[in-house]
């Protein structure tokens, strides 16, 4: 929709996402309605103040009579498509959008969005620091914005934004459902065990995720990771060109990053180019080497310059809440990974060290496997310290500690404070101790980032 005069959108969700994309409707001369199932109490400044604006606030429910007369509705990323009021507006014939959706219509520069399980962060921030490089090393009064799913919705932005810009944008597989538009260049990092208590079967997951690549055109470029069969499957779906990334060389004379002689090296139009040597990068773990192949896969995608490349790639130190290292305290090192929501990521992390390892595991399950990770954890930690809503489902995982094995302690917590206190019982100097909760933080915290402050809070207060 390009006229929004006088057209009447619901915005479902009044959180930062439906806040910033009302606040654009109601510029746009849009007829907003913005519902909310918490009362005004839990809602924002920002979110109160659109109603000065003329935004209609419909709080603590969502009433059927609100869909008389609406022209689109806009679901939050947290709000569940299954919900009476949304198939009901499916019945109706109103169609539905979302913040992204409208965004990237709206969005006059090219678009590269990132999307996978596990790395969206990383990658989208890597790459909007090497597209910020890149203009200032020109001289370019053109810019990088950098947003979406990573904690900026940008709809609010669009009107600064310009034909010469790049935007970097995360993407959800919550966005992505609903989306039929694709970025000119579409990254999908990997496709594992994730977000099925929204999404149901893995199938479903996997529609979600694909949807980043379905409505692109023949010039624009799909980034997909070699190593990982959930993002490699969907090069048979592809209408744009590929650049892929991985630890090997790509087969023939394919485009992709790789590997070689401990420097991350670019096939591209049958040339090599090394691009940087791998001692430049700054983040722990084999993932996030692979993080840095897809940054890198995708800077080549947008024409962004090698000097710029090198040096993100040289500056970068991660984002927080993604194996930030906290402070070491009586001879050993603590770790927040409070992003690793599911059992892949805390896997990806207890790959990442050597030394001897107490993990701190819990929150509230997604209905995602534990199997294997039980099983690494039976041989790389220690430790295990269990708290949160789903300690008894991940005691049942680990099942008994076992002779001749690395495991020698299982013990568990009410909250993660408790587990904070007796991770520092058990922990020894030289050990590395790891918040990498595999659940969400929805039991006890707003979300994962506020369960990364606290428990830096309580480390630093040990």
């Amino acid at each position: 929709m390009k006229d929004w005069m006088d057209k009447k959108v619901i915005v479902l969700g009044a959180a930062r996402q439906g806040t910033a994309l009302s606040s654009y409707l109601v510029g746009q001369k849009a007829r907003v309605v913005l519902t909310d199932l918490h009362g005004p109490e839990a809602l924002s400044a920002d979110a109160l103040s659109l109603q000065e604006r003329g935004v209609e606030l419909c709080l603590g429910s969502h009433p059927m009579e609100l869909l008389e007369g609406a022209d689109l509705v806009c679901v939050s990323g947290g709000v569940p498509l299954n919900i009476p009021f949304l198939q009901e507006a499916s019945r109706r014939g109103i169609k539905l959008s979302n913040d992204s959706q409208v965004f990237m219509e709206a969005c006059p520069a090219p678009i590269v969005g990132i999307t996978g399980s596990a790395g969206k962060t990383t990658t989208t921030a890597l790459l909007g620091l090497m597209a910020r490089m890149y203009y200032e090393m020109k001289n370019s009064p053109r810019r990088a914005w950098v947003g979406g799913n990573i904690g900026n919705p940008l709809i609010d932005q669009v009107a600064e934004m310009h034909e010469d810009d790049l935007v970097i944008l995360e993407l959800s597989s919550f966005q992505l459902e609903l989306m039929t538009v694709s970025p000119q260049v579409a990254v999908v990092l990997n496709i594992t065990p994730n977000h099925l208590d929204r999404h149901g079967t893995m199938q479903a997951y996997t529609a979600a995720k694909a949807r980043i690549l379905h409505y692109q055109h023949q010039g624009d470029v799909a980034v997909l990771n070699r190593d990982d069969a959930g993002s490699w499957d969907l090069s048979t779906q592809l209408k744009s060109d590929l650049i892929s990334f991985g630890f090997n060389r790509p087969d023939g004379n394919q485009n992709g990053t790789y590997i070689q002689k401990d420097s991350i090296w670019l096939q591209i139009d049958r040339q090599q180019l090394k691009m940087l040597p791998l001692d430049w990068i700054q983040l722990r773990g084999q993932h996030n080497i692979s993080n840095v192949l897809a940054a890198c896969a995708a800077a080549a995608a947008a024409s962004l310059a090698l000097p710029a490349i090198q040096s993100a790639v040289e500056d970068f130190t991660g984002v927080p809440h993604r194996l930030e290292f906290v402070r070491n305290a009586r001879g050993a090192d603590w770790y927040n990974d409070s992003i690793a929501t599911a059992p892949e990521r805390t896997l990806a992390a207890l790959e990442s060290f050597d030394s001897p390892l107490v993990l701190l595991l819990g929150g509230r399950d997604k209905d995602l496997p534990w199997e294997k990770l039980a099983e690494l954890t039976h041989k790389r930690v220690r430790d295990v310290v269990l708290f949160g809503e789903a300690a008894e489902l991940i005691q049942k995982a680990l099942g008994p500690i076992k002779p001749n094995e690395s495991l020698q302690t299982i013990t568990r917590c009410e909250s993660l404070q408790e587990a904070v206190q007796k991770a520092a019982e058990l922990a020894r100097e030289g050990d590395a101790v790891l918040l990498s909760p595999g659940g969400t933080s929805y039991d006890a915290f707003k979300d994962f980032e506020e369960r990364g402050e606290y428990f830096r809070q309580w480390v630093n207060a040990l």
